[in-house]
């Protein structure tokens, strides 16, 4: 048998500890994929007195990031630290060493992720982040590999657990947003600050990773456009459900004739559709390619083991780039270059509820301004509020531009007639 490779470790908390026990506990495996064993040499910890969910010989930790990216005997780093600006440091420095890097950590990739692999190319080493969208979802090797003869077009995808497991318990059982949010937060869920996730940042840094590389154009965090789940009531999901759909937080990135929108937000999907049907921490990401057609990806988002293994899977294929001498070459800049889609050039349709005064002429009113514009109505629903001279009346448009859209709406909140709009919502799918 070959001589081991050996691996470094920033970072030993869940993650981490997860992929010490796959890299102990899947040993046979793992030589069979590769040919030899792999050892962990050397774990970077901030205390290494603290207890372990993971045994590991106390000799192997340091409290000295050097030790693992400078340390002659460690052929592959991988980074589960989280963070920005330490672990991109550590990573350059790791890849200025001439290491081959494993990372989960989307922040990083997807603020940085261009000029660490241009750095990764350089120095000949790979650079492979799968663990960094989706958990467990081998998502980013299909792009890049399973989907790489075929053009895509559109990707569409659940990208965030603590959000769909907030939006899923709403919908069963008509909890409350602050209700719901706090049993995450009990679960393990949501972290005790959960902004990056409810605002859907966390959902847009994976966006933007993933239209890179769907797209092979440099996509930014900027270019994504985003909103987050902090304003949907259990109204709102009631309203969806008596129309036929169900309210998730979706992330879209869809190219139409070399141009593209990326964009996460409250999104209405028809029941039918395949990701209405993921629930709770689960995610999925639907995939349009024009000559395989639509594939849909599921599974857990994330979690110790979940992530571990993307990881793991990604150090697998790294050894084998080792062994073939190939380190580095996987790595291509994008192809086209990044031309973003203007608002007259989205299309989508529209979910809108307002509160309108209940008398005669306001319908009218409404229906005008839309006609005005040439949108005319996919469903509709009119209540009246009970004990309220106010009626409620919640539209789904038929497909419309967002500028369109936007001016619409601007003008409705202008109309006498009405008293406010209660919420708006992008709806896809459908005919």
């Amino acid at each position: 048998m070959e001589k081991s490779i050996s691996v470094g470790i920033l970072g030993l908390g869940t993650v981490g500890s997860g992929v010490i026990q796959i890299i102990e506990g899947h040993q046979k495996e793992l030589i069979h994929q590769v040919g030899c064993p792999i050892t962990v040499e050397k774990v970077l910890v901030r205390d290494i007195n603290k207890p372990r969910s993971v045994e590991i010989d106390e000799e192997k930790l340091t409290e000295k990031a050097e030790d693992v990216y400078a340390n002659p005997e460690v052929d592959v780093v991988i980074e589960v630290m989280g963070g920005i600006k330490e672990a991109k440091e550590y990573i350059i420095q790791a890849l200025q060493h001439k290491k081959n890097v494993v990372t989960a950590n989307k922040d990083l990739m997807a603020l940085h992720g261009a000029e660490l692999l241009r750095l990764a190319s350089e120095n000949n080493c790979d650079l492979y982040y799968e663990a960094s969208v989706a958990g467990g979802i081998p998502i980013i090797r299909t792009l890049v590999e399973g989907l790489s003869s075929d053009r895509i077009t559109k990707m569409m995808g659940i990208v965030n657990g603590t959000t769909n497991f907030i939006l899923t318990k709403m919908s069963k059982f008509g909890s409350s947003y602050d209700e719901v949010l706090k049993e995450a937060q009990e679960l393990g869920f949501a972290e005790s600050d959960p902004t990056s996730d409810v605002e859907g940042l966390d959902a847009a840094r994976k966006m933007a990773i993933l239209a890179t590389l769907g797209f092979s154009m440099d996509i930014d965090l900027e270019d994504v456009v985003v909103r987050g789940i902090t304003t949907v009531t259990t109204d709102d999901l009631h309203y969806c459900e008596q129309l036929g759909y169900t309210l998730k937080l979706i992330g879209i990135a869809e190219r139409n004739e070399g141009r593209v929108e990326v964009s996460v937000q409250p999104t209405l999907l028809p029941n039918e559709h395949p990701l209405s049907a993921v629930n709770d921490e689960f995610n999925a990401v639907y995939v349009y390619g024009e000559a395989v057609g639509e594939t849909m990806f599921y599974g857990p988002g994330a979690g110790s083991l979940p992530t571990a293994t993307s990881i793991v899977s990604d150090l697998v294929t790294v050894m084998k780039n080792m062994r073939l001498g190939v380190t580095g070459r996987s790595i291509t800049a994008p192809l086209h270059e990044k031309q973003l889609k203007t608002d007259e050039e989205i299309e989508s349709k529209y979910f809108l509820r307002l509160h309108v005064a209940d008398k005669a002429g306001t319908f009218s009113s409404i229906t005008s301004l839309f006609a005005e514009h040439d949108i005319s109505f996919e469903k509709l629903l009119q209540l009246p509020i009970e004990e309220t001279e106010l009626a409620e009346i919640i539209i789904i448009t038929h497909q419309t531009t967002k500028k369109t859209y936007e001016n619409i709406y601007k003008r409705l909140n202008e109309l006498d007639v009405v008293q406010s709009v209660e919420s708006s919502y992008r709806v896809e799918g459908g005919k």
